[in-house]
């Protein structure tokens, strides 16, 4: 089965931590072992024979960057103080993308419409599998970088096909740790966002700016890596995951939501320390269930990972040792009952539907 996988940093750990996706995963845990990444990132979830060998034929890839009120880490020198300082990191990370299609062009492709996806899957569907490549659909996480709407155009020129107003509060929206709603600046940027077809997503705002966007927002809406709060009663950061009504609104919309794979989004007390073992796959199942059984459908939830998100292997679930092992959740899901047409669609197929209606047809 083709896997989508809607969040993965790798422009941010490529600047970060000179981390080489070329590479397969058990290689760069053997060339990162006993530095500083590890313990600030973890070990890798993410390779290219890894991606190969799961079966994952396209990723939403982030431009993403810390506001430096929350670099906690000493190694992160890409955080920013104001937008500029975003938009020059975002624009690093834009040109990181582009370099690495340019330079490994039979490993990674940039998708940006409808063609792109359609002649790439059928690569994956009916090609030789010694020419599959992992397509690249570029994300914004945290709209900072955007110092004035007129330039999204611009943006969008360069690939950018998905904007998530916030990660922390932005200029634009509250967010995760900073609560506050859709602010004036925020409303016009997504009225540009809606000329151009670009989608939203709604990953980090908090859940004010969210019903306000979803409320005035006509484009296409995502979630692309979020969890079901109801599951995670007492988590110590109850801003981050969705309620059962923005679940809901959401669905109604049409869009899909991208499940997290971090243990600490999976059981509400993990915390430094609980052992792998606390949390199986079975979470990750119990989270895509709940989402199906609240709206009635397997159509509206999808993969989010967001490994090597600021975690690796060490908190990630028991039985998914890297991104190859993602087919696993397949097949817990028809364990539980899930029909192979519903496990394809919350594999990948959601995903590319959505990506159908919300990307340009060239």
């Amino acid at each position: 089965m083709i896997i989508v996988d809607a969040h993965e940093d790798l422009a941010w750990n490529m600047m970060t931590y000179g981390r080489d996706y070329t590479r397969s995963v058990s290689k760069t845990r053997a060339h990162e072992a006993g530095g500083s990444t590890i313990i600030y990132n973890g070990n890798t979830m993410l390779g290219w024979p890894d991606w190969l060998e799961g079966q994952v034929a396209l990723v939403f890839a982030t431009l993403f960057a810390t506001p430096i009120r929350y670099r906690l880490n000493p190694q992160v020198q890409n955080s920013y103080a104001n937008s500029q300082e975003a938009n020059q990191v975002y624009r690093a990370q834009l040109d990181i993308y582009h370099r690495l299609v340019e330079e490994h062009a039979d490993k990674f492709r940039l998708i940006t419409n409808v063609a792109d996806l359609d002649s790439h899957l059928e690569r994956w569907v009916t090609g030789d599998a010694e020419k599959r490549q992992l397509g690249l659909l570029l994300l914004m996480e945290g709209s900072d970088a955007i110092v004035d709407p007129s330039e999204l155009e611009e943006w969008a020129a360069g690939g950018l096909r998905i904007v998530g107003l916030a990660w922390s509060r932005t200029r634009h929206s509250g967010g995760t740790y900073e609560p506050g709603p859709l602010t004036d600046e925020g409303r016009k940027l997504l009225e540009v966002m809606a000329d151009l077809d670009l989608i939203l997503d709604i990953s980090h705002m908090t859940e004010e700016a969210t019903l306000q966007a979803l409320e005035g927002y006509g484009g296409v809406v995502i979630a692309s890596h979020s969890n079901a709060g109801a599951l995670l009663h007492g988590s110590s950061r109850p801003e981050r995951h969705l309620s059962d009504l923005v679940i809901r609104e959401l669905a109604q919309r049409g869009g899909v939501i991208g499940v997290v794979l971090y243990n600490k989004f999976l059981i509400a007390d993990w915390h430094e320390g609980t052992p792998r073992s606390a949390v199986s796959i079975e979470y990750v199942v119990d989270q895509i269930d709940y989402m199906c059984q609240l709206v009635g459908s397997a159509a509206h939830v999808g993969i989010g990972s967001d490994f090597d998100g600021g975690f690796g292997l060490e908190e990630s679930p028991t039985g998914i040792e890297s991104i190859a092992d993602l087919q696993l959740i397949g097949d817990a899901l028809r364990v539980k009952g899930y029909s192979l047409s519903e496990v394809e669609a919350v594999l990948g197929s959601n995903w590319i539907n959505l990506l159908r209606r919300g990307l340009p047809e060239n």
